[in-house]
């Protein structure tokens, strides 16, 4: 069974935008993504992005921006991802989902897939509903977020700091 860490992508993988971000223009890379997602993979962690994209619902864009944004990702971080899950789904638009987070199917089904090991596992993510998500999944939680009252095991700044708190941990 492997270990893995679940990223969520916008406020985590790159800058969020309240205008979503589906177009490489828009798309900002934190300083550290690249080499963290490095540094995780080579202590043999599984990385796989699982992330809301409820634009799609709303017919803001559609699934290749998701896939082409994926793309560069991968591109940037020398394949260092294993897979993409995404929800195109929101409530409000078209229907419920059980893979849109705070809900965690998006992560069982890796877990399913890639006979992932939950206890050596953790989610990275900048909101509750990530950290939800992955306690719904039984892997640790670490949130990006300012807000030191989260319900992660860990709060840090960026995915920098999030990377170097897993591999301190020596949970491989």
């Amino acid at each position: 069974m492997a270990p893995c860490v679940f990223l969520d992508r916008d406020g985590v993988l790159n800058e969020d935008r309240v205008d979503y971000v589906y177009r490489m223009e828009n798309l900002v890379i934190p300083e550290g993504v690249v080499d963290a997602l490095r540094q995780l993979k080579q202590r043999g962690y599984l990385l796989i992005v699982v992330t809301n994209q409820s634009g799609i619902a709303k017919g803001l864009y559609g699934r290749s921006a998701v896939r082409a944004i994926h793309e560069h990702l991968q591109l940037l971080s020398g394949n260092a991802l294993d897979a993409l899950y995404f929800c195109p789904y929101h409530p409000g638009y078209d229907t419920e989902s059980l893979r849109r987070k705070p809900d965690s199917l998006m992560l069982e089904q890796a877990i399913a897939r890639y006979d992932i090991d939950v206890a050596r596992s953790w989610m990275v993510g900048d909101a509750e509903r990530d950290v939800l998500a992955g306690k719904r999944a039984g892997v640790r939680t670490v949130q990006v977020t300012e807000n030191a009252d989260s319900l992660a095991e860990k709060t840090v700044a960026n995915l920098r700091e999030a990377a170097e708190y897993i591999l301190k941990t020596g949970i491989v």
